[in-house]
């Protein structure tokens, strides 16, 4: 596929990571910025701790439906690379880093986005669906047994790698280098939050309960 048809792709990919899903939902249903309030991240944690589960569901499902959907899009842009294949799992690897400097740096939201977590997970599913479901409940015991959503997120990446290299032993040298990205791309995006985890000033999640009262 000619070098033109990629940038189109990966351009593409940007465009649907860029969609602020906090940002627009905070704007147009409660009439604030998201940014502005609770921990500053335009991302659906903080859209649940700011604006309750009514919020933070659509937000966190059409995050991870925008990741999905970009890695999805290497069906249109792949006509001569077989499916499986390496070129065409970097191509998909190359759609989903798209999505997720999209998600970080929205061209719709003044290039202030939030940490990618969400987008990860979608990106992750359309790629590797078991590896990623298995880290995701690493996610999901840490969650419930300690309620920090940043420890939850930091652990499942840096779970990936272990997973895609020693459970399911792939061999494609770019799923795994995207595997670590994953480890240490979330572990990057969450070093405030590994601060005050070591300060113990980290805030517990509160993902079932309602919008902040100031709010209301």
């Amino acid at each position: 596929m000619p070098l033109f048809f990629y940038t189109i792709a990966i351009f593409s990919a940007y465009l649907l990571g860029s969609i602020a899903t906090s940002v627009w939902i905070g704007r147009f249903f409660y009439g604030i910025d998201i940014r502005d309030y609770g921990s500053g991240n335009a991302g659906a944690t903080n859209v649940f701790r700011v604006l309750g589960k009514k919020a933070g569901i659509p937000t966190m499902i059409i995050d991870m439906a925008k990741g999905w959907a970009a890695v999805k899009l290497a069906l249109f842009f792949s006509e001569s690379l077989i499916i499986g294949s390496n070129g065409y799992i970097n191509l998909q690897l190359a759609l989903g880093a798209g999505a997720v400097l999209g998600h970080l740096f929205p061209i719709f939201a003044q290039f202030r986005g939030g940490k990618g977590v969400a987008t990860l997970f979608g990106i992750g599913l359309a790629i590797h669906p078991l590896a990623t479901l298995l880290a995701f409940s690493v996610f999901v015991v840490v969650l419930i047994t300690t309620r920090f959503v940043s420890l939850g997120s930091m652990l499942a990446g840096v779970t990936f790698p272990v997973l895609i290299i020693y459970v399911f032993k792939e061999s494609a040298p770019s799923l795994i280098i995207f595997s670590f990205f994953v480890a240490a791309g979330l572990i990057y995006t969450h070093r405030k939050n590994i601060i005050r985890l070591l300060k113990k000033e980290e805030s517990k999640a509160n993902i079932f309960g309602k919008r902040r009262k100031h709010l209301e």
